[in-house]
């Protein structure tokens, strides 16, 4: 059993949620909810695969980054600093027990570290309902 809560968890400006599907296939599905969105993968970062790589061994844990040059860059103008933050990127990982989880930024901690309007923190809330669809029963 995993150590990790059931419910979204909200620490330190990091979203949380457990996914009922295995590392690899929750990467599979969320790279098919960004495409089938139209976003741009920037990159993908294999963490574990790295490790293999130098000889060491660690649990799933992979990083996308994406997102919307048309959509990122109207907040990135309110507020230059973001663009420390941007693209968006989403953590896949698997803990100690075989639990999978999905990590993203929370949009409300970055609106209120940056000073971002309400209109600026618009593009930066998509990465839930992206998460949501990506983690939710196939339609």
């Amino acid at each position: 059993m995993s150590s990790e809560p059931a419910d979204p968890l909200r620490a330190d400006g990091v979203i949380t949620r457990p996914s009922p599907y295995s590392a690899p296939e929750t990467v599979a599905r969320l790279e098919a909810e960004i495409a089938r969105r139209g976003l741009t993968m920037f990159a993908r970062f294999d963490h574990a695969a790295n490790a293999r790589a130098v000889g060491m061994t660690m649990p799933a844990a992979t990083v996308l980054v994406f997102g919307s040059p048309r959509a990122g860059t109207p907040p990135m103008l309110e507020a230059p600093l973001l663009a420390l933050e941007l693209p968006l990127r989403v953590l896949v990982r698997e803990d100690a027990g075989g639990g999978t989880f999905v990590s993203y930024q929370d949009p409300a901690f970055l609106a209120a570290r940056y000073g971002l309007s309400a209109d600026g923190i618009g593009p930066l809330a998509g990465v839930a309902g992206l998460v949501g669809a990506a983690l939710s029963e196939p339609r």
